[in-house]
């Protein structure tokens, strides 16, 4: 008997297939997964790559000599973006200012210390312009610590950038193209809360 669900790879018990909806964007996202990540229960990069028709997501932690992404990254009918937040990232919201060109936005996908030795290791990445989300985001990742109370998942900061940058989306009015992405989430997490033995979530997780 089959354990795990054959698309999403969790649990059947924990399966978010039926909170996936497939979405076509102008904005396409590649995310580079660190190793660890995808052995993790609540990953979230999963969601994005089952929801979104132009999405990618290649596994490692140097990618500097990685065919596939480098054939990607020298397509000139593209601007690539790394979201990467540093001293000389601007905001992702001003960025594509008067460009033409069609857009991939790249997504380190781990623990910050992960993603920033990605980061330096994979020097094909140094060139492209860096982007940011704004600061004032908050996320709703309730069961994993994180170094800051604005810092996102995966999935939260892939509908970030494409909410901001999606011209369907920007051109609309109260249009949430990518709610499920949310939906999903925001479900997934719930599950995981379920699931814990009682006063563990509010020992070790919530603040009051």
């Amino acid at each position: 008997m089959i354990r795990f669900c054959l698309q999403c790879l969790k649990t059947k018990k924990a399966c978010i297939c039926e909170w996936i909806t497939p979405i076509s964007t102008e904005v396409e996202l590649i995310i580079l997964q660190h190793p660890t990540e995808a052995k993790r229960p609540l990953g979230t990069a999963k969601i994005l790559a089952l929801s979104l028709v132009n999405c990618r997501t290649f596994m490692g932690e140097n990618f500097t000599e990685h065919t596939e992404l480098n054939q990607l990254l020298a397509d000139d009918n593209y601007q690539h973006q790394v979201l990467f937040l540093d001293g000389s990232s601007q905001a992702i919201s001003s960025s594509l200012n008067h460009v033409e060109k069609k857009q991939r936005v790249i997504i380190l996908d781990g623990t910050w210390k992960k993603a920033y030795k990605m980061w330096q290791l994979s020097t094909n990445l140094h060139s492209l312009p860096k982007v940011h989300l704004d600061s004032e985001l908050s996320g709703n990742y309730r069961v994993r610590k994180a170094p800051k109370d604005n810092a996102l998942s995966t999935a939260e900061a892939g509908y970030h950038v494409l909410s901001q940058l999606d011209a369907e989306v920007i051109n609309a009015i109260d249009t949430d193209k990518f709610g499920s992405i949310l939906t999903a989430f925001d479900n997934m997490i719930e599950f995981h809360i379920s699931q814990m033995p009682e006063g563990v979530y509010q020992k070790n997780y919530r603040s009051e």
